[in-house]
């Protein structure tokens, strides 16, 4: 997904997609660090506060971190590693070059973390964990992260570029993306509302501003002020112009009132299947936050590696 969540952040169908990976697999539940490493998760939190604290965009951008993980191979830590020799890392695919962020995060957790407990705490739970932690942070619901997950020893710019969702899909393409990961139409609508943090670029959404009809006039005027029809591609707006730095329900009024920012944001409210879902979960909040971390608790569970496979990277940025 083209969005800070995450999230930016950016399903269906009841298809399930199963791996070897996936079906060898088994997660812990959230005391699996409990004896190598008791102040593992309060480390974790303490430090996800702070940067929330100092930026709170970075709450989105940490969530979007793992879900851009976890589509891409599994939840294995493969987003964080640098270009080597061996591989082109998935840091400069389309989805997520000039655009995913927090790495840094990243890096200070993973360092303290190994100073507590060296070789203990992988790099794709600390993901799994940073994006559960940043969601509380912005007041949404907290859920019980599966942990046991180790890291893997490649990454894949290719897979990166085909199986995350661009901003671009319409609603039919956003159901296959997700169906291709084991989601349902209904899961994917729940996950989409990360993007009620965050931020995006100007590039990924001025097509939608200069070309669709079905996007609020005042809310595109005030949007073309900081993004022209050419030029300023970096310039940010918020995914949610209402509370954009809560984790609610905005996001889902928002797309009623034609307020979407991105192309496949409003396509969740166009006349399609999902309007119901939509409408229900801009009137019950307690009801998109509860599915929220159902959702994510299952996007945590993508064929993960555990047991013997992958390894406890030292430096989350590169293979041991």
């Amino acid at each position: 997904m083209a969005f800070d969540t995450a999230l930016k952040i950016c399903c269906l169908f009841f298809v399930c997609v199963i791996t070897s990976r996936s079906a060898s697999a088994q997660l812990s539940n959230q005391n699996y660090y409990e004896k190598g490493c008791p102040k593992a998760l309060q480390t974790i939190r303490s430090a996800v506060k702070s940067a929330v604290a100092n930026e709170s965009r970075m709450g989105a951008s940490l969530l979007r971190l793992h879900f851009h993980d976890c589509f891409v191979n599994g939840c294995d830590g493969s987003v964080l590693l640098d270009d080597t020799t061996n591989f082109t890392g998935e840091k400069t695919a389309f989805p997520n070059l000039n655009s995913l962020r927090g790495f840094d995060v990243v890096d200070t957790i993973k360092s303290e973390v190994e100073n507590l407990c060296p070789g203990v705490i992988s790099c794709a739970d600390i993901l799994a964990i940073v994006a559960r932690d940043s969601v509380v942070e912005l007041g949404g619901q907290s859920w019980q992260v599966q942990l046991g997950r180790r890291d893997s020893t490649m990454a894949s710019l290719n897979t990166a570029n085909t199986d995350l969702p661009a901003p671009t899909l319409n609603l039919s393409a956003l159901i296959t993306s997700f169906s291709n990961k084991g989601f349902t139409a209904e899961e994917m609508v729940t996950l989409s509302g990360s993007h009620t943090i965050g931020q995006a670029r100007c590039v990924t959404f001025r097509t939608r501003l200069y070309n669709e009809n079905n996007i609020d006039s005042s809310f595109a005027t005030t949007l073309k002020a900081n993004c022209p029809s050419s030029g300023d591609d970096n310039n940010l707006s918020p995914l949610d112009v209402t509370s954009p730095t809560s984790f609610d329900n905005a996001y889902f009024t928002n797309l009623v009132s034609q307020k979407g920012l991105l192309h496949s944001d409003q396509q969740l409210f166009s006349g399609g299947l999902t309007n119901a879902q939509v409408i229900a979960y801009g009137k019950k909040l307690g009801s998109f936050q509860k599915e929220f971390a159902k959702a994510m608790v299952k996007m945590g569970g993508l064929s993960p590696l555990t047991g013997s496979t992958g390894q406890i990277r030292t430096n989350c940025r590169r293979v041991n």
